[in-house]
């Protein structure tokens, strides 16, 4: 997967909208680009768990080499390896960042830690693959909390309309803390993360 393709397409690519931007892409060409984008194609079982795993990277807008020692790391707990795959992910700073109505999208998530105005128990964090521990209190630096994305962020702008269970999100003042572990069924990926798992086991 091309990370500098446009996200519109690749959203088609994927079946997925991978912004609220691209939803109206998407909903008016459901279907892959290209001239044969219409066309009626029946993958076979090796393309249904690529899409699946790139649909996984995608909406996590990690490297090939992240999701695979993700996968890897899950496959190593107890449990479900797909659910731990996906849980691990959306455990990641940026993620967190995300699901809690700081940012907007994932791309904005991340450039919001790399930049440095994300803090965890006040500490600066700059790595979007950060792994946020349960107890773990999300912030924003002081000083950027008069910038736009972040006021925007406090008035509930890009805030869901139910915050997922595991989180605790003030974000009037800009503060969210990971409260339990993430579960599967709360997790708003699409994905059949066993798909996934079986397309490393190959």
């Amino acid at each position: 997967m091309n990370r500098s393709r446009p996200k519109a397409r690749l959203s088609r690519a994927l079946g997925i909208p991978l912004t609220p931007k691209c939803v109206r892409y998407f909903e008016a060409r459901p279907y892959p680009p290209g001239v044969h984008g219409r066309a009626r194609r029946n993958p076979s079982d090796y393309g249904l768990r690529l899409r699946e795993k790139q649909r996984l990277r995608a909406q996590y807008n990690i490297q090939e080499a992240q999701l695979e020692r993700a996968f890897q790391e899950a496959r190593r707990r107890p449990g479900k390896t797909g659910e731990n795959l996906v849980v691990r992910l959306e455990r990641r700073l940026d993620a967190v960042v995300l699901r809690s109505g700081l940012a907007r999208t994932i791309y904005q998530a991340r450039q919001m830690v790399v930049h440095r105005h994300i803090t965890v128990n006040g500490r600066r964090i700059d790595r979007p693959s950060y792994q946020v521990e349960l107890g773990d209190i999300i912030g924003v630096v002081e000083r950027s909390r008069t910038k736009p994305p972040f006021v925007a962020a406090s008035e509930g702008t890009w805030a869901a309309a139910v915050t997922p269970g595991y989180l605790s999100a003030d974000l009037k003042n800009l503060k969210v803390q990971l409260v339990a572990e993430p579960k599967r069924e709360q997790i708003p990926v699409i994905c059949d993360e066993q798909l996934v798992v079986e397309f490393y086991a190959r």
